[in-house]
């Protein structure tokens, strides 16, 4: 399957790799692959958007529905590699910076020698994330987007597939995938996981909920991270859980400072109890 990207206007193009080629004739109505999970209607139409602006609008969904289709049949794939070997998946997104890779190190010493943590690292470029988690008990499989998967700002269920193949599931108990720093593209990719959960940083304001309401809205747990930060800052916890509420009344909220370790024990309860969110 080639490398599928989606620009803020609407336009989709592919990345050929590995001299394989996916092709679908866009003349007639797209229908999904055999063997695809069917999405929710409602899910699809609020991952695609509206393209009725667009004279090409009903090719385009066409198009994306044919490639959430072809993802969600791999990240099921993904998902029963997962089952078979007895482990659970969490699926960590967040914007750049807001503290995802210093909460895994936190994660993963808290966890050492009491749960086998595996870990797939997502970034577009650079080693620097899993370098900074060795050492901490946990297998790592580094995943860039930019070798191989045209730089991709997300990672999807063909991504995630490889960077399995880089662990040995039957000595682990959990995965926990770093995805790409990014608000908009990991919500809309299914990749295998059992449950999602993005950190979100007090230093973005209160409004990212409403502005990004795919992401907020995808996940079990919103980790509200550097709260030492909150007597420098003007954040109002409130109205930013009112707003998340307005997109997502379920999700859990844990309030916490990955760097000093405050508030992570209710990370790590939530990490431990799968059948939440």
């Amino acid at each position: 399957m080639g490398r599928f990207h989606r620009h803020d206007d609407g336009t989709v193009h592919s990345h050929e790799h590995d001299g394989s080629e996916h092709e679908h004739d866009h003349d007639e109505h797209v229908h999904p692959h055999d063997g695809a999970p069917d999405r929710d209607p409602v899910e699809l139409a609020e991952l695609i958007g509206d393209h009725s602006g667009y004279v090409t609008g009903r090719e385009r969904i066409e198009i994306l529905e044919d490639i959430y289709a072809e993802n969600d049949r791999l990240a099921a794939a993904n998902r029963a590699a997962l089952d078979a070997a007895g482990v659970h998946a969490i699926n960590l997104m967040s914007s750049p910076g807001s503290g995802k890779t210093t909460l895994l190190a936190r994660t993963l010493a808290a966890l050492q020698g009491t749960v086998r943590v595996g870990v797939v690292e997502g970034d577009i470029e650079t080693p620097l994330d899993a370098e900074r988690l060795g050492g901490l008990g946990a297998q790592i499989s580094l995943l860039n987007t930019g070798n191989g998967f045209g730089g991709e700002c997300h990672l999807d269920a063909p991504m995630v597939a490889r960077a399995l193949r880089g662990l040995d599931l039957d000595a682990l108990d959990l995965v926990l995938i770093e995805n790409v720093g990014n608000l908009v593209c990991p919500a809309e990719f299914e990749v295998g996981e059992h449950r999602k959960a993005m950190v979100y940083s007090i230093t973005e304001g209160e409004d990212k909920p409403l502005k990004y309401p795919v992401m907020f809205r995808s996940v079990g747990a919103v980790v509200v991270n550097k709260m030492d930060l909150a007597p420098y800052l003007d954040f109002d916890m409130d109205l930013f859980r009112a707003n998340l509420t307005a997109v997502n009344p379920q999700a859990t909220v844990i309030e916490m400072s990955a760097r000093t370790g405050d508030g992570v024990q209710a990370w790590l309860d939530w990490v431990g109890r799968p059948g939440q969110g």
